[in-house]
């Protein structure tokens, strides 16, 4: 029987740069589409998911962050003495309780996997999760809930994908898709943005993992991979010689908000979403005449 997964990692060190100059000063994680911040987007997955525990891999100038996950008590005695019930009752139910959160520092940006390793001592031996707050996803049940139902039958290594366009496969991670369906397939391999050629699947990694604790031990030892940086994708692919890896392609569609591109979109679908603010948002939409502007 698979142990059961309670933990959720956080990478949030990266600097952000592709925003600048709005994340000289702000945590690129911190930036909101519509009205929630991109990390409060990955933590809501998580906790739908059963995740119990949020460890955030911080840097420098991410202390708001940490603040995000606190209780603001000025703020609550005003919204409760104007009789601003509703939205005091959204920022308690997005907290999580009290110890639930652990903050440690990535202090070099070493990449992705030295981000992971720096959250060993917490994590402990157990299996967890761990969520790219870049990555927003449009989907119910939340993909990583999805991907827990598929891990709860097949154990081991659980990796979330989605299909790209073919033309784009030099883009993307990809995947070797083996035996399985949709729900939980096998993973016979990892490829890192290969020519359209060469390419084995159009099934990209989406920034969604759940992973066993063996992994922390082979990121200890992993040398400099792409970009001088420890990649998680080379360890992953040491630990699938040793371990079961599977994929779920996902109902729903990822938001790559790490890019100016995929957080404009994002902000208009989610917008779109809402029913509070959609005909609102059409009717002055409608005003730009943006047919004219295509």
């Amino acid at each position: 029987m698979s142990r059961r997964v309670r933990t959720a990692v956080f990478p949030v060190a990266g600097l952000g740069t592709r925003f600048l100059p709005a994340t000289k000063a702000m945590p690129k994680e911190m930036l909101t589409v519509v009205d929630r911040p991109l990390i409060q987007y990955a933590v809501d997955e998580a906790r739908e998911a059963g995740i119990e525990h949020f460890v955030f891999v911080t840097g420098r100038n991410k202390g708001v962050i940490e603040d995000h996950f606190d209780r603001q008590f000025e703020l609550e005695a005003t919204l409760e003495a104007r009789g601003k019930t509703p939205a005091l009752d959204e920022l308690r139910q997005d907290l999580p309780s009290a110890g639930r959160t652990s903050f440690t520092r990535q202090q070099e940006p070493l990449g992705l996997g030295h981000a992971v390793w720096c959250a060993r001592d917490i994590v402990g031996d157990q299996p967890f999760a761990l969520l790219l707050p870049d990555m927003v996803f449009r989907a119910k049940p939340g993909v990583l809930r999805q991907m827990m139902d598929s891990y709860n039958e097949r154990g081991g290594n659980i990796v979330g994908v989605e299909e790209c366009d073919w033309a784009d496969v030099s883009s993307y991670g990809l995947v070797v898709r083996g035996a399985g369906d949709d729900r939980g397939f096998d993973i016979d391999g990892m490829v890192e943005k290969p020519k359209r050629e060469d390419a084995p699947s159009n099934l990209f990694i989406s920034g969604r993992y759940i992973l066993q604790p063996e992994i922390f031990s082979l990121l200890a030892e992993q040398t400099k991979g792409a970009g001088g940086e420890i990649q998680l994708t080379d360890a992953m692919q040491t630990l699938m010689q040793r371990q079961k890896f599977s994929g779920v392609k996902y109902e729903g569609k990822v938001f790559d908000c790490g890019a100016k591109l995929g957080f404009l979109t994002a902000n208009v679908v989610f917008a779109l979403d809402r029913d509070d603010i959609r005909d609102g948002f059409l009717k002055e939409l409608r005003k730009l005449d943006l047919e004219e502007r295509l």
